[in-house]
């Protein structure tokens, strides 16, 4: 029976091991899988909700201009309840804050839903004229010409 040099004891084999650690090397496959889990996790335990607004069915143009987002929106709901930035205001309301915020506004949109009476629009029209604010925009969705 040979010992250690290069045989086998009886009935243990002796293996020799090529394995050695090497310094600062991680193996990055075990870290990955972990976010890869918790990404899937997260993604299938959280809930979609959609973010709060106000729901307006825009009327469609073809001759419409994309403009951009502008700071002070007007929006009309079907059921001619307005709002300012999503703050709903009587007209009363709305008058007294574009007063007071005039000399701040250069532009205003107005979206307003297709449903919504044209009377309101109008009204709202007017009180901006009447405070000197020139640059009005109602918001509409761009048509495909055919």
């Amino acid at each position: 029976m040979k010992t250690r040099g290069g045989g086998f004891k009886s009935g243990v084999f002796n293996i020799p091991r090529k394995t050695c650690l090497l310094k600062g090397d991680l193996d990055m496959t075990p870290l990955i899988d972990c976010v890869f889990l918790l990404l899937i996790f997260f993604m299938l335990s959280s809930s979609f909700v959609r973010p709060a607004g106000i729901n307006v069915n825009l009327p469609k143009t073809v001759t419409a201009d994309i403009l951009q987002e502008e700071k002070f929106v007007i929006i009309v709901s079907a059921d001619d309840v307005i709002y300012l930035n999503d703050t709903p205001l009587t007209i009363e309301e709305l008058k007294a804050i574009l007063k007071e915020k005039k000399d701040t506004i250069d532009s205003l949109l107005i979206k307003s839903d297709k449903a919504a009476s044209l009377g309101k629009i109008v009204e709202i029209w007017d009180i901006c004229r009447e405070l000197g604010i020139e640059k009005l925009n109602i918001a509409t969705l761009q048509a495909k010409k055919e």
